[in-house]
């Protein structure tokens, strides 16, 4: 499906997009990827101007607003991005009869299931980000018959925008951390995500789908492997989240299902220790 395709990827300097572009240079795969400076997914003349010039066949849509406790305090600019400007993207892609591709997240849960959660389970978000993303989908799912969602947790990648970059520079500046042992997802590795959706691209799937790696831990596990396989002289205590009384609240236990998605692929998507032994390797070429 992608022989002779026209990628455009938003949201260009973010990890997701990032990774996106490193693999579809390595595959030879024609790709434009511009940043919210050149394609500003909010500004639905700006989006269109930009979109009639590409001429995409595809449309990877990597632009969100991440900040879940800013969420809290000032909403309108997480709707702006994860619900008005999917929903220009969507507007587009039928105008122009362009293929979707979006993320979502795992905090359109709210935890109190108590087990992994599947495609088919109802959302409840209990953040204003959760909200503002889930809004995202429905828009995408009003418009368009034909999308891919991949809703995604705890990703890691190239980048300074995620928990494992946060936990290094606490390293340095304590030697004692404090981690929440009580909030439970999957972390899920950019090169993953991205091989993943290719190759549901190529295989022409179309719907909603979990897209994560393989298992679950806490934020503690989470952080307490990456100390260990980066061989950081720090020491780890598990902590309730209640402790750090942030603005926005967190699902618990939001881990998902990659059932779906590896029987449709026959595949097996490697598990989250994984991932972050892969995201060391990178992290230590480039940073350290």
């Amino acid at each position: 499906m992608l022989l002779n395709k026209i990628i455009l990827l938003t949201g260009a300097n973010g990890q997701l997009a990032q990774e996106f572009q490193r693999i579809l240079s390595k595959k030879g795969t024609e790709y434009i990827s511009l940043p919210r400076e050149k394609l500003d997914i909010t500004n639905f003349e700006e989006a269109k101007a930009v979109i009639k010039e590409v001429k995409p066949d595809i449309l990877i849509n990597c632009a969100a607003y991440n900040l879940v406790d800013k969420a809290e305090e000032a909403p309108y600019l997480a709707y702006a991005v994860n619900r008005d400007g999917v929903e220009n993207l969507a507007l587009l892609s039928v105008k122009f009869n362009i293929f979707l591709i979006h993320f979502s997240t795992d905090y359109i849960f709210d935890g109190k299931k108590e087990d992994f959660y599947v495609e088919e389970d109802l959302p409840n978000p209990i953040n204003r980000y959760g909200e503002s993303k889930l809004e995202g989908e429905e828009v995408i799912k009003k418009n368009l018959k034909d999308f891919l969602i991949f809703r995604v947790s705890w990703v890691i990648g190239r980048g300074k925008r995620n928990f494992l970059y946060k936990v290094f520079n606490w390293s340095k500046g304590e030697r004692i951390l404090r981690v929440s042992c009580d909030e439970v997802s999957v972390p899920t590795y950019t090169e993953d995500i991205v091989n993943i959706t290719l190759l549901a691209l190529n295989k022409g799937l179309s719907g909603i789908y979990h897209l994560t790696n393989s298992g679950y831990c806490s934020r503690y596990e989470f952080a307490k492997y990456f100390v260990k396989k980066m061989r950081l002289n720090n020491l780890l205590i598990p902590v309730s989240a209640n402790i750090f009384n942030t603005p926005a609240k967190r699902p618990l236990f939001s881990a998902m299902s990659n059932a779906k998605i590896s029987k449709e692929l026959n595949i097996s998507i490697p598990e989250w220790e994984n991932g972050v032994e892969r995201f060391v390797r990178m992290f230590k070429e480039e940073f350290l």
